[in-house]
């Protein structure tokens, strides 16, 4: 009777074991699979081209996965020698030019040698494969200017080749260093980047052993200060090359490298021994550490008090004072004040209300300072209206009351706006600007004159 199935189909519905919350999602789950499938058609209509789906994201092993870590480091050390034999070695190039010097094309502009698109693609067959990928017609065309005969020169093409193969030297060279294998270094292989690339660098052989762990911090920092901006500890290898650090640094292979040369590159050996030298002549109680007081001789002696309790409040110190990889900070902001990360680090300490801009306010508080100097030295203090108005008509800032860092960027008056504020030596000269440049022509007529 239908009674009684009924009744024996709830007893048993009683008797049966309540399933877990896990076993009621994964029920729900195939139930849910199952009718989505039908409702796409079935397992047969999905579209077979997904499984061919090149896989494109490897995790990284962990710490603990040695054998992993090993067959990565290895795998990439394969992986850029092949890169490295690619290039051009020494040999191909000669024979490169060799052959670009063979198949040059009449007549000559002065001394230099040109070659036509005809001849330029007969090399670029006899040249060999690998430099198939120089020969192309967007490369003639780029180097193409005005040549009436429709030709490139040919010293201009070699050079191009010659800086692509230096580059994708320097891009193994560093990436030999990329610890991570991601594309970046960090700071300690970049230290041992250029470390291992001081004997290789003839202007540095002077350098005493002792003095090469200050060298490297110098050089490291420069890098750091102007790439890395929001100071993640970390540069990407294609900014290195993109920008002219390297080059400079490089340049010391030259051994016939001029003085002037030499003094106003950052790497070379003076510039180095000059800013260590300064550091250690503040440093006046010889603790291997600058206080504020002693920070306050840097340079001519006139950057004033507020700013200097700004840079300890914002930069980092060591029980209330400055270690030599701060100063390097603080030296590349103050001796590159036209640079946007130069201007960046002063502005940071400008904003005493971390709004993000400048206003009245804080260009009187940092003013004020200067105008007490002036009172010290016997001077009579300007106005601040009159200096505050001239800092906004040389910015002209968007917005008519704030100075945001932009502002100061685009103004191209940064290094004149930051000297007025920060530096008493800084603000006179502003100030007897005209002066200055009379006196400078004035010299220049006596030169002329004798």
């Amino acid at each position: 009777m239908d009674w009684k199935r009924s009744l024996r189909n709830r007893l048993a519905a009683r008797c049966t074991p309540k399933k877990s919350e896990q076993e009621l999602k994964d029920e729900e789950m195939e139930l849910f699979t199952k009718y989505y499938m039908e409702w796409k058609g079935g397992r047969a209509s999905v579209n077979t081209s997904y499984a061919n789906i090149p896989r494109f994201y490897y995790r990284l092993p962990a710490e603990d996965e040695v054998l992993l870590q090993k067959l990565r480091e290895e795998s990439r050390a394969v992986f850029l020698q092949r890169k490295s034999r690619e290039l051009l070695d020494n040999e191909e190039l000669q024979n490169l030019w060799f052959l670009l010097d063979k198949h040059q094309t009449s007549p000559m502009i002065g001394e230099e040698a040109m070659i036509n698109y005809e001849n330029f693609l007969k090399v670029g067959e006899k040249a060999g494969p690998k430099c198939k990928q120089f020969f192309t017609a967007k490369i003639f065309a780029k180097l193409l200017h005005n040549d009436p005969y429709g030709r490139i020169s040919i010293m201009q093409f070699f050079n191009y080749v010659m800086r692509k193969v230096w580059l994708h030297q320097t891009r193994i060279g560093l990436s030999l260093y990329d610890v991570a294998g991601q594309g970046y270094l960090r700071e300690s292989d970049l230290e041992n980047y250029i470390l291992e690339l001081i004997p290789t660098l003839p202007q540095l052989d002077g350098l005493e052993k002792s003095f090469y762990s200050f060298y490297v911090c110098t050089a490291v920092r420069k890098f750091f200060f102007f790439l890395d901006p929001l100071r993640t500890g970390k540069i990407k290898i294609q900014d290195i090359l993109a920008c002219s650090f390297l080059d400079d640094l490089l340049e010391l292979r030259d051994e016939e490298l001029s003085k002037e040369s030499q003094e106003t590159n950052w790497f070379s050996a003076p510039s180095a021994l000059r800013v260590y030298g300064q550091y250690l002549n503040l440093d006046k109680d010889h603790n291997g550490m600058l206080s504020k007081e002693e920070l306050s001789r840097y340079g001519t002696g006139t950057l004033t008090n507020i700013f200097l309790d700004r840079v300890f409040q914002e930069c980092l110190t060591y029980d209330g004072e400055m270690d030599y990889k701060t100063y390097l900070d603080f030296v590349l902001a103050l001796e590159n004040r036209k640079e946007p990360a130069a201007l960046q680090y002063i502005f940071k300490l400008l904003d005493i209300e971390n709004k993000g801009y400048l206003n009245v306010f804080s260009l009187n508080y940092f003013f004020r300072a200067i105008q007490e100097q002036m009172k010290i030295h016997g001077q009579e203090p300007v106005s601040f209206q009159d200096v505050k108005d001239e800092i906004f008509d040389m910015v002209k800032p968007k917005d008519p009351y704030k100075i945001s860092l932009q502002d100061l960027i685009n103004s191209s008056q940064g290094d004149t706006v930051t000297s007025i504020l920060i530096d008493l030596n800084g603000f006179w000269t502003y100030e007897n600007r005209e002066v200055l440049v009379a006196s400078d022509n004035d010299s220049v007529a006596d030169a002329d004159d004798t």
